[in-house]
């Protein structure tokens, strides 16, 4: 069966606008945190500008979390080992890169902007998405909106830290991760992914207390390259998945 043009569309422009939807929904959470980091960095020691810099420029939540976190442990001798800690909590987006690489395309000038939005959330809300133009839409709304609002609050935060009191008091350290749990909900329709979201879950609850802030998540992401390299449990569900995911939304079309 050939679908009607003009319906097809239709369903990818609907598929875009649902990806700048979600986009846009996990940039209004995770900017909110930034809160968070902007009062910890000036508890930390390190002044307003210092602050809004390390969100200019290194913008990844878990090195930043990482580095102001160390600082404000050990002052300013601390800095190599926040250096190195923040740096490795990054090693992440290196894979994140090489995994959208197809998505943003081609082009140095395209690929060096993309470099500084491939953080997790914008890899999470483009991979979830089918359509080529969906994914790349995804991405891009999602990167320059964290971008955007992560700087802002961190200035707020750096700014009102004394005022606000203890962000977690309003419950902003969980935004992130329940952004993170909409957009993986929809996805636990099969075996497999059901065993490697429990799986890396209790992963990476048992590993938090022992190891740093952001070591139990790369940790608990071998699991799912195990199980993707075996494709344990995988194969029924392809079987299943041998209908075409639109079948539903063709029904009654001639």
């Amino acid at each position: 069966m050939t679908l009607d043009p003009q319906f097809a569309d239709a369903h990818s422009a609907g598929e875009v606008k649902r990806a700048a939807r979600a986009g846009l929904g996990v940039a209004l959470a995770t900017s909110a945190y930034g809160i968070s980091f902007g009062a910890l960095a000036v508890a930390s020691g390190l002044d307003v500008w210092q602050t809004c810099v390390l969100s200019l420029v290194m913008f990844t939540g878990g090195s930043q979390f990482a580095f102001a976190g160390i600082v404000g442990a050990g002052g300013l001798g601390a800095a190599p080992a926040a250096i190195a800690s923040a740096a490795l909590l990054g090693v992440r987006n290196v894979a994140y890169g090489i995994r959208m690489s197809p998505v943003i395309g081609a082009g140095f000038w395209r690929r060096a902007a993309a470099a500084q939005f491939t953080i997790d959330e914008s890899t999470a809300v483009s991979l979830a998405q089918k359509a080529p133009r969906a994914r790349t839409v995804g991405f891009w709304v999602t990167g320059i909106g964290i971008y955007i609002g992560w700087n802002l609050s961190t200035l707020a935060g750096a700014l009102l830290g004394d005022v606000l009191g203890d962000p977690r008091a309003y419950g902003l350290d969980a935004a992130a991760a329940a952004a993170f749990l909409a957009l993986l909900w929809p996805r636990l329709r099969a075996r497999q992914p059901i065993v490697v979201g429990i799986a890396a879950a209790v992963v990476a609850t048992v590993l938090t207390p022992v190891l740093m802030p952001g070591l139990p998540v790369i940790v608990a992401a071998v699991v799912a390259i195990i199980v993707g390299w075996t494709n344990w449990l995988g194969r029924g569900d392809e079987a299943d998945a041998a209908e075409p995911d639109d079948v539903a939304e063709r029904e009654g079309l001639p």
